[in-house]
C-alpha cells in the first residue's frame, strides 16, 4: 500500500539464531529489522553455558578477539554418579586453540548484545524493547509483523522467526500444527556462583581464561531424564540441572529442589562452595550453534530469493534443503526419538550408573582376590541386578535409538 516503509526482512527475536539470520542478509546489502522484546538483546536470557566456535567463525572468522569469551574449554569431564561416588571420563588438552577455539563459555546477557551490535555494524536496524503481537497477512502470505508500539505495522517481503520454542508465530504461521509434548521439552535451573578467577584456576586446575565443563548423569538427576553441569566462566560458575518437563510432571520434583540435590552431592560440594548470585533458566549443550547455523541458513536463504525476485513460498522451500544438508537436521533427526526413549524407561538412568560404579569400584579395590574372580564377581553382581536378558534387551533397545 502507497506510505508503507518496506524492507528485505524483518527478523524477530535477537538470540543466536535472529541475530546470525540479521547479520548475514545486512551483509549481503539487504534492509533488515531486528527486533527484539528485551530492554536490549540478551536482557531476557540469562543462560549461561558453553558455545562452539566453528559456527561462529562461519559468520565473524575473527569474533576470539572481540566476543565477550569467558573462558576457553581445555578440559571436558563426565561423572556417572551415585549418591556418593561417581565413574570419571574425560578429556583434557594442552594444545594452543588457535584462532577458533572449539568451545568457550559465555554469559549469554553479554554476548547476545554483542552478537546484535555486529548485525547492526552490518547494517541491520535493532528495534529493542518492541513486542511482536501478530502477523500481517495478505493474499495469503505473511507480508509484515504487527507490533506494540503506536503505528507499529512493519512490512517486509520476508519475516524470519527467532523468538523461541514456544512461539505463537510460529502457530499463526502455520509452522507449529501440534502442541509441544512435554517430553520433547526440558527445563532447566541454574545458579551463578561467584568466586575470583584465581580460586576458579585453582580448583579446577587451569590457567588463566581455560576452562573446565562437568557433566554429571545419574543419580543427581533422580531417575529423571536429563544431567546437571558445571560450568567455568572468569569470575563464576555456572551450576545447574535440567530434566525433561514430563519427569517434573510426574516425579513432582522442583527443578529448585532438585538443583540443591545436586549442589550437596559429596563430589560437587566441595567446587561449588561461594556466594549465590541468581538462579536462572538453564541450557542445553549443544543448542546456540544450533540456533546460529539455522539462522545464518535463514539468512542466506532469503537473500538468495531477493536476488531472484522471488519470495514466494516455493522460492523460501530452499531454507528446508539447506538444513537438510547442514548437520542441524541430521543430528536432529539421528537423536529425534532419544526424548521419548528417556522418558520411558527412567529406571535405567539409576540403573546403569549404578552398575557401573560398582564395575569400577569393585576392579580397583585391591583385595588379594585374582582379576578373573573379580570379573566372575562382577559378572555375577550385575547379572543379578539386571537380567542378562534385560541388558541384551536394554542394549538393542539403546541401539535403535541412536543408530
Amino acid at each position: 500500500m502507497a506510505g508503507e516503509e518496506k524492507f528485505d526482512a524483518i527478523v524477530v527475536g535477537a538470540g543466536p539464531a535472529g541475530s546470525a539470520a540479521a547479520y548475514t542478509m545486512a551483509k549481503a546489502g539487504l534492509s533488515v529489522v531486528l527486533i527484539e522484546r528485551g530492554e536490549y538483546p540478551g536482557a531476557k536470557n540469562v543462560m549461561g553455558g558453553v558455545m562452539y566456535g566453528r559456527m561462529l567463525a562461519d559468520l565473524i572468522p575473527t569474533f576470539a578477539a572481540e566476543a565477550p569469551i569467558e573462558r576457553v574449554i581445555v578440559e571436558e569431564r563426565l561423572w556417572i554418579t551415585t549418591d556418593d561416588s561417581a565413574v570419571t571420563l574425560g578429556h583434557k588438552t594442552a594444545a594452543a586453540h588457535g584462532d577458533i577455539p572449539n568451545a568457550f563459555t559465555v554469559l549469554r546477557a553479554k554476548f547476545d548484545r554483542w552478537f546484535a551490535s555486529k548485525a547492526e555494524e552490518a547494517g541491520a536496524f535493532l528495534i529493542p524493547a518492541t513486542v511482536v503481537e501478530d502477523l500481517i497477512v495478505r493474499d495469503g502470505k505473511v507480508a509484515g509483523v504487527r507490533t506494540g508500539r503506536p503505528d507499529g505495522d512493519l512490512y517486509a517481503d520476508a519475516v524470519v522467526l527467532c523468538d523461541g520454542v514456544h512461539s505463537f508465530l510460529a502457530k499463526k504461521a502455520g509452522l507449529q500444527t501440534r502442541e509441544i509434548a512435554p517430553h520433547e521439552v526440558a527445563l532447566a535451573v541454574k545458579e551463578i556462583i561467584t568466586l575470583p578467577p584465581e580460586v576458579i584456576q585453582e580448583r579446577f586446575n587451569v590457567g588463566e581464561g581455560e576452562g573446565v565443563t562437568i557433566e554429571l548423569y545419574g543419580a543427581v538427576t533422580q531417575e529423571m531424564g536429563g544431567y546437571a553441569f558445571i560450568y567455568t566462566n572468569r569470575d563464576s560458575l555456572s551450576v545447574g540441572v535440567g530434566a525433561l518437563m514430563s519427569h517434573f510432571m510426574r516425579t513432582k520434583v522442583t527443578p529448585n529442589g532438585l538443583l540443591e540435590r545436586v549442589k550437596q552431592h559429596p563430589l560437587v560440594r566441595p567446587l561449588v562452595a561461594g556466594d549465590a548470585a541468581m538462579m536462572v533458566n538453564g541450557l542445553h549443550r549443544e543448542g546456540s550453534n544450533l540456533a546460529m547455523t539455522a539462522g545464518r541458513l535463514a539468512g542466506e536463504t532469503v537473500i538468495e530469493a531477493n536476488r531472484r525476485g522471488d519470495v514466494s513460498t516455493a522460492s523460501l522451500a530452499s531454507y528446508r534443503r539447506r538444513l537438510e544438508e547442514s548437520f542441524v537436521l541430521k543430528d536432529l533427526r539421528k537423536y529425534q526419538h532419544l526424548p521419548e526413549f528417556v522418558d520411558r524407561h527412567p529406571e535405567l538412568l539409576r540403573i546403569y550408573p549404578g552398575l557401573v560404579n560398582l564395575a569400577v569400584h569393585e576392579m580397583l579395590t585391591v583385595d588379594g582376590m585374582p582379576k578373573r574372580d573379580k570379573q566372575r564377581k562382577i559378572w555375577k553382581a550385575i547379572t543379578r541386578r539386571r537380567p542378562l536378558w534385560r541388558l541384551i534387551g536394554d542394549a538393542y533397545l539403546a541401539w535403535k535409538v541412536m543408530r
